[in-house]
Order: structure tokens, then C-alpha cells, then sequence
């Protein structure tokens, strides 16, 4: 009896950081829509810039851990916190917090997600046979292009790209390489628009956030996706030669 009451408790406790994160993921969408966005923003800024001036590092830690929740949680908020990164340290160093403190909240998710779910279903892809195996066996070999990919393409949903590496069994070295490096032009545009803020809210206007899906910036992002897929492609013609 003893160990049939303690075999399950084991499984249980992994799924407790991804229950957790969901539960909490739709609380804040509920509850914090509004303190996390660009109004918010707007409304604080001379106050966030006055404890800035005044408490560089404190702040610098502060966002760092902010922003690690947002993304760890999936709150609403992220493209906002980028922006206030940006905002807050301009573009360098902020696009260095923001990419980092993004990275590390994805981790943190990722980790969650595959002790939650990942580790059983991955061994069931391992174990499958037919067209599973062979999308599975496809993705190990194309696995750094697939990871970039997802990244770099503004179509995919971060929280999307945060989940899906971890149900598929993708090694967490490989996952923490692409989202840092995967995420960079995209978190540098949008510090880049950041580091502008206060001059927008000044003149009491709001920034393009758009911006990513112009063409001159949207061009180069796609070109680094296609170059990101070449080694898929190239493995792809090998193959069919």
C-alpha cells in the first residue's frame, strides 16, 4: 500500500511549476492587462526615470527580475517591457538586459514545460513509428534551423516557441543559444524604439509598434530566417539528390 500511495506523488510534483505557471498566466491576463501597458508607462515615466538617476542598479535588477517574470509566467506585458528597457538604458546596454532577462524567463518555462509534459512525450515520439518518426528524426537533424527559425519569424508566438522545444525533447543548451541569439534582432529593434520613448510621450504620442513588420525592417528578419533554414535546405536537396 505504501508504495502504491507514493509512486504517483513524483509525477505530480513535476507538473506543479507548469500547473502554476498557467494558473498564473491566466490570472495576469485577467488582472494586469492594464498595469502593463504603454498608458501605464506613460502615466510612471518621470517617476521610473527619477529612481533610475538615483538607483542604477537597484532599477537595472528590478527590470531584470520584472521582466524574467513576465516572460516565465507569460503575463501581458512583454513587448511593453522591452520597450522600457530601452526606455530606461537605452539601447545598449538595454538591449543586453532585455535579451537576457527574456532568455532566462523562457528557461524557466521551458524547464517547467518539460518536466511537466516534455520528458514523457518526447519518449513517446521516440518510441512511435511511421510518419511521427520520421517528422521526429527530421527535426533532430534540422534542429539549430528549426530553433532559429521560430525565433526569428514575428508570426510565431513567443509563449508558442517557448513550449514547443520543450515537448519535443530539444536539449536545454540548444534551446538557451537560439532564444538568445534567435531573439536579438527583433529585441533590438523594439529597444531601439524604447531608447526614442521620451521624446514620443513629450510630444504626447504613441510609438509605432508596428515597426517590425515594415518592410525595411522585416526584410533583413525574413533574410535571417532564410539563412537560418539553409542548412535544412541544403540537407533537404542532398537528400532528394
Amino acid at each position: 500500500m505504501t508504495d502504491l500511495t507514493e509512486t504517483p506523488r513524483p509525477g505530480i510534483a513535476r507538473r506543479l511549476p507548469l500547473i502554476a505557471i498557467l494558473l498564473v498566466a491566466a490570472l495576469g491576463a485577467v488582472t494586469l492587462r492594464d498595469h502593463l501597458s504603454f498608458q501605464a508607462l506613460a502615466e510612471h515615466r518621470e517617476a521610473l526615470i527619477g529612481f533610475r538617476d538615483a538607483h542604477l542598479v537597484a532599477t537595472a535588477l528590478g527590470f531584470f527580475a520584472a521582466y524574467v517574470l513576465i516572460v516565465a509566467f507569460s503575463l501581458p506585458g512583454a513587448l511593453i517591457a522591452t520597450l522600457t528597457g530601452g526606455f530606461l538604458f537605452g539601447v545598449f546596454p538595454g538591449v543586453l538586459v532585455n535579451v537576457a532577462a527574456a532568455t532566462t524567463g523562457a528557461i524557466l518555462i521551458f524547464l517547467a514545460a518539460r518536466a511537466g509534459l516534455g520528458e514523457r512525450l518526447a519518449a513517446r515520439l521516440d518510441a512511435s513509428e511511421g510518419r511521427v518518426k520520421r517528422l521526429r528524426e527530421g527535426l533532430r537533424e534540422n534542429e539549430l534551423s528549426v530553433l532559429f527559425l521560430i525565433r526569428l519569424v514575428p508570426a510565431v508566438p513567443f509563449f508558442v516557441a517557448n513550449l514547443l522545444p520543450a515537448l519535443v525533447g530539444v536539449r536545454l543548451d540548444r534551446f538557451a543559444l537560439t532564444t538568445f541569439f534567435g531573439i536579438m534582432p527583433g529585441a533590438l529593434v523594439y529597444t531601439w524604439v524604447g531608447a526614442g520613448l521620451g521624446e514620443v510621450l513629450a510630444r504626447g504620442e504613441t510609438p509605432n509598434l508596428g515597426l517590425i513588420f515594415e518592410p525595411h525592417i522585416l526584410g533583413p528578419l525574413l533574410g535571417l530566417a532564410a539563412l537560418a533554414a539553409l542548412p535544412m535546405i541544403v540537407r533537404l536537396f542532398r537528400k532528394a539528390r
